[in-house]
């Protein structure tokens, strides 16, 4: 089944809203300078979709707010008005969670881009949600700091979007997501009313709203300033290398290395593939024979990574790797990484459009989930790339169609439904950190069942009792559900069956 056009109607028809445009633009521009609205036909393209391009929708104007009193005025505005809201930062985010409501406006935190401060003793900063990821460390780097959490996508990703989808990266295995890693968050409600989430200290007192907060895709507010912690840099830091003749047996080295109690910084894995293209792109000198690669980083005192090393290499020998290298110096460590983070852009330079995907599953079963994708790829022939954070078994295999092919791109959909499927099947989840927006809400059918769907509902409505605040993404209600055939009937047992089915 396609998922992406069925989403996209259901977020595009939440409810049935009648917006006068002309009245609702005259309104925000009482509220914001000029400047800080667009309403220009040809300059809300560049606001139609986010990172997931197969879904586009033109909003009516688009709110560049620069201060948190701007961002108040917007969404009391809005809220009079019954004006559907959807916050957006850097448009890099992977499962549509920023598409425009096309009876609604785009509040772009994009302007709120200042580093508040960064305080070198209690290791921690206080940014604006428009700040990029990157940007974060390059401002701690003179205290010896860095902020941990890093998407492919740090050179452009921004620390609101980070807070929304609950982000991590290479290293999120030994330093955790973005939730780990974010002590305070600001954030107006769709009311107009500003919120301070959590503290600078390491517990505060109230609800523990922060875990629902972050990773809560925009459904709940506009998030306006964000605390994050900061980490030493490490004294060293070095690389290992692992070949495989046998990609089960690479999965499987990840299971053993983890088993073991080791925690690397960082554990990737990438296939022949990827590998291929990647080295093409960068040259970093990945061995082109292997089955798979391993990447594992090790970090700490010369002491701690020396020993952590040994103990990896005894790990990987044993499940069978033909190779082994470590990195000899910090540039030979940083080009290794390189290669890995321009998985990405190395899929475009071979294919027309790729898709990338986004489950999670136990380590345990990574071997029997990449079969399983081969299989896919010849059944829907279609390329596929799979480069992922093996380490937590968050899968992100890229998709190779052409867009401009409609069969593609219908063959592109349902090789991505069969994969979040069986993500589930396996004992994993639907997403790891790109979020569910419109590209995964049938899916989250297959995951949750109505108690658990409801329990989301009612966080939502907590929040945001009009549902204006991003409508139509990440959560279905129960209809959808049935209505899209997703209920699971266990020994003949029809759940929920007092639900309208169609």
């Amino acid at each position: 089944m396609s998922a992406l056009p069925q989403a996209h109607e259901a977020a595009s028809s939440t409810p049935d809203i009648r917006i006068d445009r002309a009245a609702l633009i005259a309104e925000l521009s009482r509220v914001l300078p000029e400047d800080c609205l667009i309403a220009d036909p040809g300059r809300l393209r560049a606001y139609e979709c986010d990172g997931l391009m197969l879904v586009r929708e033109m909003p009516l104007a688009v709110a560049l707010p620069t201060t948190e009193a701007q961002v108040v005025a917007v969404l009391r505005t809005c809220h009079r008005l019954g004006v559907p809201v959807v916050p957006r930062g850097a448009g890099t985010g992977l499962s549509g969670g920023a598409t425009p409501h096309k009876q609604g406006i785009v509040l772009s935190t994009a302007r709120l881009n200042r580093i508040v401060s960064v305080d070198r003793l209690a290791q921690q900063a206080v940014v604006q949600p428009g700040v990029r990821n990157l940007a974060v460390s390059e401002a701690a780097a003179p205290y010896g700091l860095y902020y941990a959490p890093d998407p492919s996508s740090q050179i452009a990703c921004s620390i609101g979007g980070n807070v929304a989808e609950n982000s991590g990266g290479v290293h999120c295995l030994k330093y955790g997501l973005t939730v780990h890693n974010v002590l305070r968050v600001r954030m107006v409600n769709m009311a107009g009313e500003v919120m301070e989430i959590g503290s600078a200290a390491p517990d505060s007192a109230g609800y523990d709203l922060l875990a629902v907060t972050i990773g809560s895709e925009g459904l709940l507010g506009v998030v306006t300033e964000v605390t994050v912690k900061l980490v030493p840099k490490p004294r060293v830091a070095r690389w290992v290398l692992a070949a495989f003749a046998d990609i089960r047996k690479a999965g499987q080295a990840v299971a053993d290395v983890i088993a073991a109690g080791i925690i690397p910084a960082g554990l990737e894995m990438m296939d022949q593939a990827t590998t291929a293209a990647v080295e093409q792109f960068v040259h970093a000198g990945y061995p082109l024979d292997a089955a798979a690669i391993l990447l594992c980083e090790s970090d700490g005192t010369e002491e701690e990574v020396q020993d952590e090393i040994a103990r990896v290499r005894v790990l990987l020998e044993a499940a069978g790797a033909t190779e082994i290298r470590i990195s000899s110096d910090e540039a030979e460590r940083l080009r290794f990484w390189a290669g890995r983070k321009a998985a990405f852009p190395a899929a475009g330079r071979i294919a027309p459009d790729y898709y990338c995907m986004d489950g999670t599953i136990p380590r345990q079963r990574l071997a029997d989930m990449l079969e399983a994708m081969e299989t896919m790829a010849k059944k829907y022939d279609l390329g596929l790339l799979n480069v992922f954070h093996a380490g937590d078994g968050n899968l992100h295999p890229l998709i190779l169609f052409d867009s401009n092919d409609p069969d593609s791109v219908r063959r592109a959909e349902a090789f991505g439904v069969d994969i979040l499927e069986l993500s589930v099947e396996l004992g994993g989840t639907i997403t790891g950190e790109h979020g569910v927006g419109l590209e995964k809400i049938n899916q989250m059918c297959s995951q949750f069942g109505a108690d658990e769907l409801d329990m989301f509902h009612r966080v939502k409505a907590a929040f945001d009792p009009a549902g204006l605040m991003n409508p139509g993404k990440a959560v279905p209600t129960l209809h959808r559900c049935a209505e899209m055939g997703r209920m699971h009937v266990h020994h003949g047992e029809l759940p929920h069956p007092d639900l309208p089915r169609f």
